[in-house]
């Protein structure tokens, strides 16, 4: 509409044009959901030629369905070269084309809005994916009732009205889901962010949450009782990596009580706070009522002057609420779903604590989840519970608990010196008679330049975290005993004749190559990844034919579609890339900086 320079645009034709180039992007995503149904159809079980053995065991392709129950088979290994060619994983590959298909067979209202220009196609595919699990009566139900609203209302509200829409179909799957959901307990550990933090999440009996919870506060009130003058979070924080060794916990604890506690530094009253002679902080980092108030402002938020119950009371009142404290905001609704009921259900408990940002607006999904999510996490690694909500409510300063006081270098020198002495005691002579014992191991991957190990300055990676500051590798090693093992050098061609990939060669792949070698492949190497032969292993053949050129890491899918599907083809370029052949004669490279169509052409030449 406006083929001009942008900046010559007055305002309001600035604003007209963004909406004309919406509406194209929307008729091409329409489009590209279009293309998606034509291919799944090309590639339906019944128009697949006949392979001689074709099995659906061993690894063989199978006939899936991906959009939920009325939506058409499709063979398995299409969805490869789909994502190949759009540049995606086959994960999201195979949801894509899964929700194109619920769309035409499922969700006929909302498709024809979506064709029409009446809807917008992301919102559409959030729908299909919403309810791949209903039946196809209880999708249609569904269907006729968002159909209308969907391009009307905020994603936000969109998804708490397709969920409520999901319940009153099939009251039956959204009970068992209720239940699978208060079922599930464990321990899982989220991504690393960019700052070298990992995120660890819990659902687990009260009980043990309630001692596992004060034996980190014990170890916090331990640290600060060796001289650990930061707040009270940081100081469980660290508490999480004592924790993992119990004899060095026991030690800690032990001479913590045998030793006199520091005097607590003097704080300067905040305005408008109230002024307390002996301010006190329970070991949660919840703050509870100190002893004498200067004067008799209620605080509905505090606990109760008059429970006896102790510090168990405290946990567990906090774990039932849906509270929203400096320290367990977080995890105590992460532990119990009330974060989640909050915001999927739109249930309240008279105090609106669902997602918020610090403006006090809900915090909505993303415009386009196809467009800027990132990939999904494989189905081994669950996703990280706090990525969505962890930072709805960031404390500020007044609502930390002990903000503590900053260490300087000789100080946290001092602290690291007295732990590490400590943890020495508690192996060689401990304070208890448990009697010596050998500390645990944990073997550590680093890949950093012979520049950032020579200067100490620089970044280097650590496998299973990412990239780390060169100073940090000295929290990530901690007080520990450490052995350095002899570095490997990725550049030698390690073989062996046999089948069978032996450790020292396995454990070389997995170092030279950090992600898989399928075109835009997800998975992390990690040491239960399959190593496959680029060139299959001949019996009959030459020695030497499992080596580390001739190894790549493939996800468990990448390798059947590579061993099983026919018209892929695969070959070594050089040392560090691969050339993978799709059916279709679509041709990629995959090294260290990626997935990179070739052009035909200049492969010729």
């Amino acid at each position: 509409m406006f083929d001009t320079d942008l900046s010559e645009l007055a305002t309001a034709d600035l604003l007209e044009s963004a909406v004309e180039h919406r509406l194209a992007a929307n008729r091409a995503d329409a489009r590209l959901l279009e293309h998606a149904q034509i291919y799944a159809d090309r590639f339906h079980p019944s128009t697949c030629g006949v392979r001689p053995g074709r099995r659906s065991c061993d690894g063989r392709e199978r006939a899936v369905v991906l959009g939920g129950e009325g939506c058409p088979e499709i063979a398995e290994f299409a969805v490869a070269e789909f994502g190949v060619v759009l540049g995606i994983s086959p994960m999201v590959a195979a949801r894509f084309i899964g929700e194109a298909l619920a769309l035409r067979h499922r969700f006929p209202f909302t498709w024809a809005r979506v064709l029409a220009g009446d809807a917008t196609p992301w919102k559409a595919r959030q729908l299909a994916s919403a309810c791949v699990k209903l039946s196809e009566e209880a999708a249609t139900y569904v269907d006729q009732r968002i159909a209308p609203l969907i391009d009307s209302i905020t994603p936000y509200r969109l998804e708490k009205i397709i969920r409520a829409a999901k319940r009153h179909a099939d009251p039956e799957l959204a009970r068992a889901e209720a239940a699978e959901a208060a079922d599930e307990r464990g321990v899982f550990v989220g991504r690393s962010d960019d700052h070298g933090n990992k995120t660890l999440f819990a659902k687990a009996p009260a009980a043990a949450v309630i001692r596992h919870d004060a034996t980190i506060a014990a170890i916090a009130d331990a640290l600060q009782t060796f001289g650990d003058t930061r707040h009270l979070q940081h100081r469980r924080a660290d508490a999480i990596g004592i924790i993992a060794d119990p004899r060095y916990t026991q030690e800690l604890l032990t001479q913590a009580r045998n030793h006199p506690a520091p005097a607590r530094p003097t704080d300067a009253t905040v305005p408008g706070e109230v002024a307390v002679s002996s301010p006190t902080t329970d070991r949660r980092g919840t703050a509870t009522r100190p002893p004498t108030p200067q004067h008799d402002t209620p605080n509905t938020n505090e606990a109760n002057p008059t429970d006896d119950c102790g510090p168990a009371h405290r946990l567990l009142r906090v774990d039932e609420a849906s509270g929203r404290g400096a320290a367990h905001g977080a995890v105590g609704d992460s532990l119990n779903g009330t974060a989640g009921a909050s915001a999927s259900d739109g249930t309240s408990d008279g105090s609106d604590h669902s997602e918020t940002s610090p403006s006090g607006d809900p915090l909505e999904p993303p415009d386009d989840p196809f467009l800027h999510s990132s990939e999904p996490p494989e189905p081994d690694l669950p996703a990280d519970p706090f990525d969505s909500r962890a930072m709805s409510y960031v404390p500020g300063p007044r609502t930390q608990p002990d903000p503590g006081l900053p260490m300087d270098l000789a100080a946290q020198r001092a602290l690291d010196a007295r732990l590490a002495e400590i943890k020495q005691a508690a192996y060689t002579n401990p304070t208890t008679s448990a009697g010596q014992v050998r500390p645990g191991h944990t073997e550590i991957f680093v890949h950093l330049t012979d520049h950032t190990l020579a200067t100490g300055n620089g970044v280097l990676r650590a496998e299973g975290i990412g990239p780390l500051l060169a100073d940090q590798l000295t929290e990530l090693v901690g007080h520990e005993p450490y052995v350095v093992k002899p570095v490997i050098d990725l550049n030698d061609s390690v073989s062996a004749d046999a089948y069978e990939i032996p450790t020292r060669i396995r454990e070389h792949v997995r170092l030279t190559y950090p992600v898989e070698l399928f075109p835009y492949g997800t998975r992390e190497t990690h040491r239960a990844i399959d190593l496959d032969h680029i060139q299959p292993y001949d019996p009959y053949g030459p020695a030497g034919q499992t080596s580390t050129r001739n190894l790549a890491p493939l996800s468990r899918y990448a390798h059947r579609v590579k061993t099983h599907a026919p018209g892929w083809n695969v070959r070594r370029v050089d040392t560090k890339t691969l050339e993978w052949t799709t059916p279709h004669g679509f041709t990629f490279r995959v090294n260290p900086t990626g997935t990179h169509r070739v052009d035909p052409v200049k492969r010729a030449l």
